[in-house]
Order: structure tokens, then sequence, then C-alpha cells
């Protein structure tokens, strides 16, 4: 019953005292629980609206009601959630070519060799990026075709670039081989050249480089195979998060990483595949290193620090200092043998003979059993007498000293990998898989560029790269070629006369 209800049943005189108290006190119980409900309704809004409490704390000062609220549950959050969303800035797209050849600071016309320009016709006209007496301008070609002839190429542009070779080896560069950041590139180029150029084009620059060396990357692969020594080393790396490796190739004439690959026999082989690979690895004393070469070597270098760090750090057993004193007196006649011109094969052979039965006479004294009660130099030092017998009954050690050839350490892998171990430090690693691959495509064909060119430099750099250009062959690629030729030749494929 409502009041309208209950105030016509006492005009007529029909609702009595009692039934009027009691419609009192039902309406109080219902007034006592819903004021319940209001009282934890708030209590569970104070946590988010603290201006919904019951009863504030005086001393609490007043909020700002222009302060924006805490929560996403706040008023103002929903007010935004339901606010129409504005819409991006549509972008301006790519410039027309016509607007960028207007923009050029010069002009040059393109013909194709061998055909009179009175037979040419325009085909079409492109603005390109060069680098002119250190200077970035913009370069307005205007291409000529024959009636039938293929259209020619810009000579030192990549196809559809709009920038020179020479800046895409300036980038790389600066990025692969200086190590400094995209935007710190694009700074330099912008202070030193002014070429505006953004992170992204920088990083789209740098993607069409790694992709028109694929090739090259290929066959440098192919040429390591067949080399006469080959040094490798590895080390940790990072594609995003997880943990990969790091593996650096060298030999006399190629250079090859391998960014972000897994440590394991199948990529070694990829690199150095078995029924292809025939000449010495150079290598430190990996699992997977193992009885896997015709002929190895094993880094004296790595030996000899193992034997150094017990000396150091325990001074006062001298028979480690002894040891290693009797190690390093070793590797040093070995150096002097393998430096020394006056022998021949035979005699070489008969030194490493002896070097072989000294250092068996060096390490048997020390031979102990190990158990689980050997404290942890002892087993150390058991693990170097053990992998020296190993690597002596595997003829792994002094093979530099028969081929005059071959370095003692693999050192020359281990310089190749300082730069990008300090990069790892300082989180500077791959983000990606194809960014790895990118890395390594680019890396591996300057640092190969060094070893083969008179001068590493900026203009022996692009005159080289500029003749692949021209000529649709590289350096590499000719020298695979004069490989298979000569293989053939020595098999009896190519008829010689």
């Amino acid at each position: 019953m409502d009041a309208r209800e209950a105030r016509k049943e006492l005009e007529a005189r029909r609702l009595s005292p009692e039934d009027l108290l009691d419609l009192l006190e039902r309406q109080e119980r219902l007034v006592q629980r819903l004021q319940a409900e209001i009282d934890r309704l708030k209590q569970r809004l104070a946590q988010y609206e603290p201006s919904c409490q019951r009863d504030p704390s005086p001393a609490q000062p007043p909020q700002d009601p222009s302060a924006p609220a805490n929560a996403s549950y706040s008023l103002h959050a929903e007010q935004q959630r339901r606010a129409p969303k504005k819409r991006p800035k549509k972008s301006p797209g790519r410039r027309p070519t016509a607007l960028k050849f207007a923009d050029a600071h010069c002009f040059e016309d393109v013909y194709p060799p061998d055909v009179p320009k009175a037979h040419c016709q325009l085909l079409r006209q492109r603005a390109v990026w060069r680098l002119r007496d250190g200077r970035a301008v913009r370069v307005g070609y205007s291409i000529y075709g024959g009636p039938s002839g293929p259209e020619p190429a810009i000579p030192g542009v990549t196809p559809r670039c709009e920038y020179g070779i020479e800046i895409l080896v300036v980038l790389a560069f600066l990025v692969y081989v200086i190590r400094i950041s995209l935007d710190k590139a694009c700074a330099v180029f912008g202070f030193f050249a002014r070429l505006p150029l953004s992170r992204s084009q920088a990083d789209a620059l740098l993607r069409q480089l790694a992709h028109h060396w694929d090739e090259e990357f290929e066959t440098l692969c192919e040429l390591l195979a067949q080399a006469a020594v080959v040094y490798m080393d590895e080390t940790g790396w990072k594609v995003g998060t997880e943990g990969c490796a790091l593996w650096t190739f060298a030999s006399k004439a190629q250079r090859v990483f391998l960014f972000g690959c897994h440590k394991d026999a199948a990529t070694l082989d990829t690199i150095l595949p078995p029924d292809v690979f025939e000449g010495i690895g150079v290598s430190d004393d990996a699992a997977v290193y193992r009885q896997r070469f015709v002929r190895g070597q094993k880094c004296w270098a790595h030996l000899l620090r193992k034997a150094i760090r017990l000396a150091l750090l325990y001074p006062r057993k001298k028979r480690y200092q002894r040891f290693l004193d009797g190690l390093l007196e070793l590797y040093h006649e070995a150096k002097r043998i393998a430096e020394d011109g006056r022998l021949g094969r035979a005699g070489r052979l008969d030194r490493v003979g002896d070097l072989e039965n000294r250092l068996f006479d060096l390490c048997r004294p020390y031979e102990r059993a190990v158990n689980g009660e050997t404290p942890p130099d002892e087993r150390d030092f058991q693990n170097l007498m053990n992998e020296l017998l190993d690597r002596l009954l595997d003829e792994e050690l002094f093979t530099f000293v028969v081929n005059p050839d071959v370095e003692a350490t693999n050192n020359l892998s281990e310089r190749l990998q300082r730069g990008p171990a300090l990069e790892r430090k300082t989180g500077r690693t791959s983000k990606t898989a194809a960014g790895a691959r990118r890395r390594s495509v680019i890396v591996s064909v300057l640092e190969s560029l060094r070893v083969n060119l008179e001068e590493f430099t900026l203009t022996s750099v692009v005159a080289e790269v500029g003749r692949w250009l021209e000529e649709g062959i590289s350096r590499f690629a000719r020298e695979a070629e004069r490989l298979l030729r000569e293989k053939e030749e020595k098999m009896g494929v190519v008829d010689t006369g």
C-alpha cells in the first residue's frame, strides 16, 4: 500500500490505527535496507572516486574539480570513451615523379650504348639523390632508349631506387661498421651532406641493399667452402628476446658473418659442407668442431688462457706455474719451427713428432683421477690435461707447424666479433630474423671488400660496386666462375685443346 491508497483508506475510516502503525514499520524497514545498500555501494566506489566517500575527513584537502580522474572508471574517462574519435590526418602519399624531377638541382641524359642518339626516344624520367663533392644533390635523369632495345640503367643506381649506390654504401658503413644507430646515421647525412633522410627511409634503403647483395653473400659462402684454411668462432647474439649465436668465418679472401643462427652441426654443415670443404678448420675445442674436418688446428690461445688462469688464481700451487712454463716453452718452440723457412715437409713432420712426445711427457706426470670430492681447480686442471691429450691424439695441435700458412690461433675470427660483441652488451642486437639476415649480408660483403681492395675507402668501394652494376657480375661471382672452370678442367670436363 502506498501513501495515496493509505490516505483514501484513512478518509473512508477503513484504516485502523494498528494498520497505520504496521505500514509505518514496513516503510522504516524498507528505508533502512535501501540505506544499507547505498552505503555498501559508496564503499565500493570510494576506491575509484574518492569524492564519492560518505564522510570525507575534514583534514583532507578538497579535490580540484579540474584535475583529471586517476582511474579508467571515472566519469571523465567515460566521457572520453564516448567522445567521437578524431580521424588521423590523411598521408600526403608518394610525391609524383614529375614534382621530384622539377625539384632536381641538375639534369642528365642517359642513352643506351651503341645506339645513335637520333634513333632514341624518351622513355621516362627519374629523380635520384646523389653525392657530389660531399654534398647531396638531386639529379634529374632523362632515360632514352632505342626502337626495340632495353632501357639503359642509370650508372651507379640500383633498380627502382631513388638514391645512388654511394649513399647506400655510406649508410651501411655508418650503421654496420661504425655501428651507430639509424637516427644518428640520418643526422650525419643531414649535417654533413644536407640530405633529408628519415629513419624509415634509411631502414628501407638498407633492406634494398641487402636484397641487392644477397647473391654476393651466397657466392661468398660458396667461395668459403672451397678455401684452403678457414678460421671460425662463435659468440652469443639475440633476435628479439630469443638467444642465439653469431658465427664468423674467415679465409684469406672471404669474410662471412651469420647473425642469429644456431650453434649446431646443421649450421656448420650449411656453410662448410663435409662433401665440399677439404681445407683446414682452425677453431677452439667446442664440441661442434670435434672430428669435423679432414685436418684441424685447435686454437692455442684458448688452451694457454686456461693454464694462465689456474696459475694466477692459485699462486701457491707451484705445479700450475711449472706446467704453464713448460707449455709456453713448447708453444714458442713450435712457433719457431713453423717460421723456419729452411725446413721441408719431411723435416717439419719430424719436428712435429718431437713436439708431440714432449707434450705427452709434460702432461703425463699430472694425470690424476677425478671424483666428486676433487676441488674445482684440480678438476679444471685435469680437464685441461684431457683436452690436450685428446687433441694430441687427433693430431690437431701442431698442424700450423706442418703448414706454415696456418696460424696457431683463431684470433682472426675473434677480432671480427669484437664490434658485434660491444653491440650485444649495449642491447643493440637484431629485432627480427629478417634484420639478422640483412645484417649478415651487408657486413659479410663489406668486410670481404675490405680484404680484397688495396684501399678500403668510399671511393674504392663505390667504384667496385658500381662496376658490378655496369658489368652485371661481381668480383666474387667472377672468382667463383674461375674456380669452377679450373675444377672442370682438372676433371677433364672442359676440352682445353
